[in-house]
């Protein structure tokens, strides 16, 4: 579903539409035969697959009269990308917004959110879901004492599922059909497999409603949680605690718009922050995605699934496509300590080596200056 060639009326019009982008040096450095797709949510007018759930709750919210122009304060407690959604349809829309967000989320997400005139709560990280603390607690009580005061509620509102059942879903089904099969990409013609981190939930439960739904009721649906998150099931697998560093995913409650409907998501796998942040670099290095820490963690569920005995069938199997929701780009992150470490402290390579050498020899230049004062530099190798 590609987006049409004229000219959009607001930014909201460019939400969405994002491309689907063969992931085929990270599949081959795998050994995968299957065919490994990537949704790149970055692309979307916000910067990520949130956009989409603050578009529809915002858009909705007027059409029902929740929002009234000049009168709500739209509040919010959210890991960053809800609340860039919100504060971008908001400011096109003329509603003030307050977003409230752990102090664990980025600098750069917070400066985001204030460049599109949102204000700004900071509450403590370890307050848990239900403490006064809490983003949910704190933003529970700007909405009762400030007037005009409305929370859409990310982690309760239908229309956050319903955003990716009518939108993510069917551009996914839409891409994968209209491709053709070839002797070099083979395809089923089908979305085999679909895996997604879980945050809200929202994502996952609604991109896999319109698979089941609509195109193949066989698809395998992964979620992907992180370890110290509650959200996997069965409910032995979040029996290992702690904290996690990645942003937008894991709760340490279940919310109400992830589905446990029966058949739905089919299979959890549980991530540390080592391998979402390894996966990172294998997929900024292989394929030139600039994409975000969550990105990581679906990507790495995604090579634990396919080692399992279901997944070796589907990853061993040429033409079967395996699509994983890459939710972010590396713009909200920038600052954070684990992508320095990784962009700027990374072993040398052969090359920078070479270049050190080059640089370090005293007599390797000579500067001559110019009559006219300009200054050029003349190798003596």
């Amino acid at each position: 579903m590609s987006r049409p060639a004229v000219v959009l009326d607001t930014v909201l019009d460019a939400v969405g539409n994002t491309p689907l982008i063969r992931l085929d040096r990270l599949a081959a450095k795998h050994g995968l035969k299957c065919n490994l797709l990537g949704k790149l949510e970055y692309m979307s007018a916000g910067g990520s697959v949130k956009d989409r759930i603050a578009k529809r709750m915002v858009e909705v919210a007027e059409k029902e009269g929740k929002l009234i122009p000049g009168h709500s304060v739209v509040i919010e407690p959210t890991s960053g990308n809800t609340g860039i959604g919100l504060a971008m349809a908001c400011a096109i829309k003329g509603y003030t917004v307050i977003i409230t967000l752990p102090q664990k989320m980025s600098l750069e997400k917070e400066a985001a959110l204030r460049a599109l005139g949102a204000e700004v709560v900071r509450t403590p990280t370890e307050a848990a879901w239900d403490s006064p603390e809490s983003n949910i607690g704190v933003a529970a009580r700007l909405q009762r004492e400030i007037p005009g005061g409305i929370i859409l509620d990310q982690y309760r509102n239908i229309n956050n599922p319903l955003a990716h059942e009518l939108t993510t879903g069917p551009e996914i089904i839409e891409a994968v059909k209209n491709t053709p099969s070839t002797a070099q990409h083979p395809s089923s013609g089908k979305v085999d497999v679909f895996v997604a981190g879980a945050g809200t939930g929202g994502t996952i439960s609604g991109v896999a409603k319109a698979i089941k739904k609509t195109h193949n009721p066989d698809c395998v649906v992964v979620g992907t949680d992180p370890v110290g998150s509650v959200l996997a099931l069965p409910e032995t697998l979040n029996a290992a605690t702690g904290s996690y560093i990645i942003e937008g995913i894991g709760y340490d409650f279940v919310p109400d718009v992830l589905s446990r409907e029966e058949g739905l998501i089919d299979s959890w796998v549980k991530t540390s922050d080592a391998e979402a942040f390894a996966a990172i670099k294998e997929l900024i290095r292989s394929e030139g995605m600039l994409v975000g820490g969550s990105c990581g963690s679906a990507l790495a569920g995604a090579f634990a699934w396919l080692r399992t005995g279901e997944g070796k069938k589907i990853a061993e199997t040429e033409g079967k496509n395996v699509v994983v929701l890459l939710p972010d780009g590396i713009r909200n992150y920038i600052g954070k300590d684990w992508f320095l470490k990784m962009a700027l402290e990374a072993e040398p390579s052969p090359l920078a080596q070479t270049i050190a050498g080059i640089m370090n020899r005293s007599d390797s230049l000579d500067v001559q200056t110019m009559s006219d004062g300009d200054v050029t530099l003349n190798s003596r190798v």
